[in-house]
């Protein structure tokens, strides 16, 4: 496998032509059962298992799960500006240096535990969106785009299956 591989095991992520009320539910689906399948893929593993990196010089499974709970908590709360203001700016953030904080030291069951509440929380807001919540937007100032809520459902549908990938990659190819 290339870097582009390693980099991005399911592929980088394509915005549909179209995004039906299907794609919707299915996209919600996939953010509903991540926090199961994180689960499933490190339940048996070890402190050096925890350790292993999806590639080289890439994060570890503890580091990718840390990550995700970061990311995720970010995206929800870029919904609920979405939700509550006319085309909010989002405040991005610089995800590689919040993984070097202390806090990432912490076991990643931790942020398992986090990503199993906020994804509670998550999906049932998003299970109650009408379509007219699904068109609304935000900004996203290092884009300069606007990106619909609809769109954004999609694009951390595939942040899980990308983050997910990366963990099973990293325990089938075992970079330390």
């Amino acid at each position: 496998m290339n870097l582009e591989q390693l980099k991005y095991p399911v592929g980088k992520f394509v915005k549909p032509e179209s995004i039906t009320k299907e794609i919707i539910g299915s996209a919600i689906s996939e953010i509903e059962n991540f926090p199961s399948l994180i689960k499933i893929e490190i339940q048996n593993l070890g402190e050096t298992d925890l350790q292993l990196r999806y590639r080289p010089k890439g994060w570890t499974i503890s580091q990718v799960i840390h990550h995700c709970a970061d990311s995720h908590i970010n995206s929800y709360i870029r919904f609920k500006l979405a939700l509550t203001e006319d085309v909010p700016a989002i405040k991005p953030y610089e995800e590689s240096l919040w993984a070097e904080l202390p806090d990432n030291d912490l076991s990643p069951i931790v942020s398992l535990q986090l990503l199993e509440a906020l994804h509670t929380r998550w999906v049932y807001l998003l299970k109650n969106l009408t379509e007219e919540d699904l068109n609304k937007e935000f900004i996203h100032p290092e884009q300069s785009e606007k990106i619909s809520l609809k769109e954004n459902v999609l694009i951390y549908s595939w942040h899980c299956q990308h983050h997910l990938a990366h963990i099973r990659q990293a325990k089938k190819l075992r970079f330390e």
